[in-house]
């Protein structure tokens, strides 16, 4: 099902190899305000190609991205090639050193109705046309989403492992994490790539803005070519995708914390009682424990009191969204629903927006703003698991907002790929 290809792409000259630490940078939008400003004192960082300053920000990222290419900043590698990525990380209270294998590739822009390519989420149209804006200006993608294919069998494995162990870059990225980038140009298993590929459907982890993006795009590139083949340049996108089968792929939980509500502590709690078996805790830093592995349980920080939440099963069928049974089981299903939507009054649509709901995902954090007045309550969740998260994709649903948060994060920086037409490696040439 999914065409993927091998690129050629833009590196940054190997002179500047030791330095690549401080030229690589978070994806734009997870990237805080704080990081952005130290990397932007760096002429040559990348995140002047993907989170561009200047009152046209797009246009400012063209025409860094043609001076770099003039001065010999960025040149593109000469052979095209399956990147190998590979990402070491720890967990806290976890000895084991985790790694997460993948590569990074071009694939083909699937329209949602093709069923090629899955989401799990909804976007933000104002973040998508700041994508597409990149796109038209740069003809570049500047950082790879995040895909996942299913292979038990793992067959491309050993040809990654192999791979890696002639690096093209190490080094340790803002999340601690152990980042590692290796190229395959062996056309032998490059071709077994993209032929495992071709009967795999991919589901989409990370990135939804950008590939929403790049399918904008795609669909102007169209409308303004009458000759119009599918095989243009502007067909494809860059991603990265990892083996949904493999152990090391994690998936961390996002909190919900509420600055203000309409009702007092009393009141709140007596709703709750409603839907929800509400227990007393002593101590707040252990809600996330007394949860762990739970089904449609929570923790709440309330004001400085700490309560373990866990709905009355025969109320679940109360949910009257319209929404496939694999949605509605979903933890996060449940707590929009019986506490955003009955209980505070937030009703589905406005939640998505809603100025006093903020995802967390460092639960320490929930309790240090809820302890510092910042807010009047934290609610704690479980991860979402990966076969959840496949049968919600399967199902063709779309799971509530800030749902998933895989973990960890690609980096920008390392790679660059071009969708201009004699920069671009086309099906024809990857198959000579």
């Amino acid at each position: 099902m999914a065409e993927i290809l091998p690129l050629r792409a833009w590196r940054y000259n190997h002179t500047l190899d030791q330095q690549i630490d401080d030229l690589t940078a978070p994806l734009f939008d997870v990237v805080s305000e704080k990081q952005r400003q130290a990397l932007y004192r760096n002429p040559n960082n990348s995140i002047h190609l993907s989170v561009p300053l200047g009152d046209d920000p797009a246009a400012e990222a063209a025409r860094t991205l043609q001076r770099w290419k003039a001065e010999g900043i960025l040149l593109q590698d000469h052979l095209p090639g399956i990147y190998v990525y590979y990402q070491y990380f720890r967990l806290p209270g976890v000895e084991k050193e985790f790694v997460r294998k993948g590569f990074v590739c071009n694939i083909k822009a699937y329209d949602w109705h093709e069923r090629v390519l899955l989401r799990h989420e909804n976007t933000i149209p104002s973040a998508v046309n700041d994508r597409i804006a990149l796109l038209e200006e740069t003809e570049l993608n500047t950082s790879p989403t995040h895909g996942l294919y299913t292979d038990p069998t793992f067959a491309l494995e050993p040809y990654l492992d192999e791979s890696i162990r002639s690096p093209l870059y190490e080094t340790e990225d803002y999340q601690g994490v152990r980042d590692v980038l290796a190229v395959i140009h062996d056309h032998r298993v490059i071709r077994l790539f993209m032929n495992l590929l071709q009967s795999k459907q991919v589901l989409l982890a990370d990135g939804h803005h950008r590939y929403e993006g790049s399918l904008e795009y795609r669909k102007k590139r169209m409308a303004q070519n009458p000759h119009h083949t599918g095989l243009e340049p502007y067909n494809y996108h860059l991603m990265y995708l990892t083996n949904s089968e493999h152990d090391d792929l994690r998936i961390l939980p996002t909190h919900r914390v509420l600055k203000r509500m309409d009702m007092t502590d009393e009141e709140f709690l007596e709703r709750l009682e409603e839907y929800f078996v509400v227990t007393p805790k002593e101590d707040p830093l252990e809600l996330n424990e007394v949860i762990a592995g739970k089904p449609w349980a929570f923790g709440l920080f309330l004001s400085g009191n700490a309560y373990k939440l866990r709905l009355r099963p025969e109320v679940h069928t109360q949910i009257d969204w319209n929404f496939p049974q694999e949605v509605k089981d979903l933890d996060l299903t449940v707590m929009h629903y019986f506490i955003f939507e009955k209980i505070l009054g937030i009703y589905r649509k406005a939640q998505r927006d809603y100025p006093d709901l903020s995802y967390v995902r460092s639960f320490t954090a929930c309790i240090r703003q809820v302890d510092s007045g910042e807010a009047r309550m934290a609610l704690i969740t479980n991860e979402i698991t990966m076969e959840q998260v496949k049968r919600v994709c399967y199902s063709g649903a779309i799971m509530p907002q800030k749902s998933t948060f895989f973990y960890p994060k690609v980096i920008g920086g390392f790679l660059f790929s071009s969708i201009k037409e004699d920069e671009f490696v086309t099906a024809a040439a990857a198959c000579l």
